[in-house]
């Protein structure tokens, strides 16, 4: 079954992102969506069902709103062309749709909560392969979309993303609102350059797929739990406070490169103080990366904690785990 699974998920997004038709873009974001559905209720927890039907019913929504859009845009011009959509109004419909799939602001709301119902595993695979097709699909359309309307919704969502994961103690909602404000980096860019929002895009899912790794292989669900496992496997520790730290966009790190490309452009285009208010919010990022790196690897836990300490472990790290931590720290080097 898991086989199955997966297999429809990369069948899904490669349906996606390979099509030109509106109508097959939609049948591959639909069977993406059916295909994780199970991954995420597996465990037969009341918050993972919760999550699992969350997610369907947010999904479901946004991939009627494709199909809407789509539809309103071939009743005005005769085109099913992705590339071809021209219509204000179906250009709107779509924004919305592709922000709800992708969980920008205003639509995050379901993003934290389906984050938190679901396993770590799950989880990596919503936060990177899930987001995939759609951001294809925002390149493919970009030119002809409302690039105030997604510097509005690039900026609230850096925003958002950054305050609301300031006060978590669980590591898959901080996950979550950290996928957020990335998210906003992109969108902010993609008026007036694609390419860089998918080097962005991609440089991301390697940095979150070296953290939720990590996490998976230590057993990691909250900080409190995050504190006892520098025991368990020091080496590990310490690659997750450089990979946290590419993450929030420090230089001479990975994850510095996006941002710095981004605010270049960006000041080409005269658009200086939109790069300084997303800059200056990737700062709220920083923090809460920084907690997680202190609770991490920085600070020792008091002797008096109630958690049990994990033992020492010999067995050879993950090699995938190895090169996604190596690359995410030192691609820019």
């Amino acid at each position: 079954a898991k086989l199955i699974f997966t297999t429809s998920l990369f069948l899904g997004t490669t349906i996606t992102i390979s099509s030109n038709h509106w109508i097959t873009a939609w049948a591959g974001l639909e069977i993406n969506t059916l295909a994780i559905l199970p991954l995420i209720s597996k465990s037969h927890h009341p918050r993972s069902i919760e999550a699992a039907t969350k997610y369907f019913l947010t999904q479901a929504t946004a991939s009627t709103l494709v199909l809407f859009a789509s539809m309103t845009n071939a009743w005005h011009t005769g085109q099913w062309d992705i590339t071809q959509l021209t219509h204000p109004t179906s250009c709107l419909i779509l924004t919305s749709a592709i922000a709800m799939k992708l969980g920008l602001v205003p639509f995050h709301f379901w993003f934290p909560e389906v984050l938190q119902g679901s396993p770590l595993a799950t989880g990596l695979l919503l936060s990177t392969i899930m987001k995939f097709p759609p951001v294809v699909l925002l390149v493919m359309t970009s030119p002809s979309l409302n690039s105030t309307l997604l510097t509005f919704m690039a900026i609230s969502s850096a925003a958002l993303g950054g305050w609301m994961g300031l006060n978590q103690t669980q590591t898959r909602k901080i996950m979550a609102f950290s996928s957020i404000s990335h998210l906003g980096w992109m969108t902010i860019i993609i008026s007036y350059d694609p390419k860089l929002t998918l080097l962005n895009f991609y440089l991301y899912t390697m940095m979150t797929a070296a953290v939720f790794l990590i996490l998976n292989t230590n057993n990691t669900l909250s900080l409190s739990t995050l504190m006892t496992t520098w025991a368990k496997n020091p080496t590990l520790s310490a690659m997750l406070l450089l990979t946290l730290l590419s993450l929030a966009g420090l230089p001479p790190l990975t994850g510095f490169l996006p941002k710095w490309l981004i605010i270049q452009e960006l000041t080409k285009q005269d658009m200086a103080i939109a790069a300084t208010v997303i800059s200056l919010l990737s700062l709220l990022g920083l923090f809460f990366y920084l907690r997680l790196a202190y609770c991490a690897t920085i600070t020792l836990p008091p002797h008096t904690t109630n958690h049990m300490k994990q033992w020492h472990t010999n067995k050879p790290v993950n090699t995938s785990i190895a090169i996604l931590t190596t690359m995410s720290t030192m691609l820019l080097p």
